[in-house]
């Protein structure tokens, strides 16, 4: 699969920062981050989403980390495909969450 210019442009700017960085870099690494983000075209096809899923930070970072969970979430095969760990990233326990709690309702 192909991975589009766009995605690889928000990923190699980094994970997403802390909303604990009060400085004007991580102020400029937000608004480098927020626009690449917002200018990835919905859908994602798969590898998109398994590239993108990398780029969580610990926190929300002020809605981005949401954001970026909706992306996730437009590809056809939802992600994590397996139960991560109790250790793993909490956004991607989120989205594997999410999915069971999608499929317990369907």
């Amino acid at each position: 699969m192909t991975i589009r210019t766009e995605v690889r442009r928000f990923v190699d700017l980094g994970p997403l920062p802390s909303e604990d960085d009060n400085s004007e870099e991580g102020d400029a690494a937000f608004d480098s981050l927020e626009q690449a983000l917002h200018a990835i075209e919905r859908p994602i096809n798969d590898a998109e989403a398994a590239l993108l899923s990398g780029s969580f930070g610990a926190d929300g970072c002020f809605g981005l980390a949401w954001t970026l969970l909706h992306l996730i979430e437009t590809a056809p095969t939802h992600l994590p495909l397996t139960e991560p760990t109790a250790s793993a990233n909490p956004w991607i326990r989120r989205l594997w969450l999410r999915q069971q709690n999608a499929l317990a309702d369907s």
